[in-house]
C-alpha cells in the first residue's frame, strides 16, 4: 500500500487529501476517522466494510463513498485487482485517523466470496 499526499490543509482549513494505491489483496487495518472520510475511486475494484453493517461493499471507478465520523471500517483491493483511490478527510491537531486491529484473512476472504 502506498500513500501519496495530494494536498495539505492550510489554516484554518482542516481537509487533507491523499492518493492511496493498493496492490491486489492489500488492505488497511480497521480504523476510523475523527471527522469522517470521502473515498473517490480512480481505478480498480475495492472492498469496504463498515462495522455497523456485516456486508462488505464493492466499489468501482467513479464511486464516491462517505465514511461518517468515528465509524469503524476497513477498505482494500480485490485479490486480483489493484486499486487507486483519493481519500479526503479533515484533521484535528494534525490527526485524521485512529488505527485499530488488522483485518484477518478470514474477514478479507469473506469479502472476496460475497462479491463474486
Amino acid at each position: 500500500m502506498r500513500f501519496d499526499p495530494s494536498f495539505q490543509a492550510n489554516n484554518p482549513a482542516r481537509a487533507v487529501g491523499v492518493s492511496v494505491t493498493f496492490e491486489p489483496s492489500a488492505r488497511t487495518a480497521c480504523h476510523s476517522h475523527l471527522l469522517g472520510q470521502h473515498l473517490i475511486v480512480i481505478s480498480g475494484c475495492s472492498l469496504v466494510q463498515r462495522w455497523d453493517n456485516d456486508s462488505i461493499e464493492e466499489i468501482h471507478p467513479g464511486d464516491v463513498v462517505w465514511i461518517p465520523p468515528s465509524e469503524k471500517h476497513w477498505h482494500g483491493a480485490m485479490a486480483t485487482t489493484a486499486i487507486i483511490h483519493i481519500a479526503i478527510q479533515e484533521q484535528i491537531d494534525g490527526k485524521t485517523t485512529d488505527w485499530m486491529e488488522k483485518v484477518s484473512d478470514e474477514q478479507y476472504q469473506k469479502g472476496q466470496q460475497d462479491n463474486k
